[in-house]
């Protein structure tokens, strides 16, 4: 590398090079029980993935996929897949919540209190209800979340409790990376 401009004479010193980390999520330490962290994206569910869903999970219900039964019944189109709503919710919340996760322990009180049309946009925000370091796996900590999933209209779709296994920051695989 030279230190000279396009015109040949000396090129004048920038600023110092900084290389800045993207959000790496939080771990086990970052969460205080109370904190309500609102997902920034949404997802707008279309009448592809309902249906590439239904298949992939070899759901044959006909108020899926079939829209002359659908228009008979109460909700007069193909609904999304109640397990598909689940998935991209808790999606929209992995970058918050669970990027530093070891697993998924499990989901509980799962509601699903409004139906998901394709054309739909979904949303999430979650709230800590508990967090706790694990009394038998050093370095990872115990997070338990509420999570509310809603439309473009601010309707609740879904709600659900989900406990995850995190890392703490010094445990993490990417410690020292």
């Amino acid at each position: 590398m030279n230190d000279t401009g396009n015109d040949g004479t000396a090129a004048q010193a920038g600023p110092e090079r900084r290389v800045v980390t993207g959000w790496e999520g939080r771990y086990f330490e970052d969460f205080r029980v109370g904190d309500v962290y609102r997902h920034p994206n949404g997802r707008t569910v279309t009448e592809t993935d309902n249906t590439w869903f239904s298949l992939l999970t070899n759901n044959p219900h006909p108020v899926h996929s079939n829209a002359d039964y659908a228009s008979r019944t109460e909700f007069g189109r193909p609904l999304v897949v109640s397990t598909l709503t689940l998935a991209i919710v808790t999606g929209l919340s992995v970058d918050d919540v669970s990027r530093n996760a070891v697993a998924n322990l499990g989901w509980d009180e799962v509601r699903m209190p409004a139906p998901v049309f394709a054309g739909d946009t979904l949303y999430a925000e979650s709230e800590v209800l508990e967090a706790r370091p694990s009394k038998s796996r050093p370095g990872q900590g115990l997070v338990r979340i509420r999570t509310r999933g809603y439309n473009q209209r601010d309707e609740t779709v879904i709600t659900y409790e989900r406990t995850i296994l995190v890392y703490t920051r010094a445990a993490s695989p990417n410690a020292g990376a």
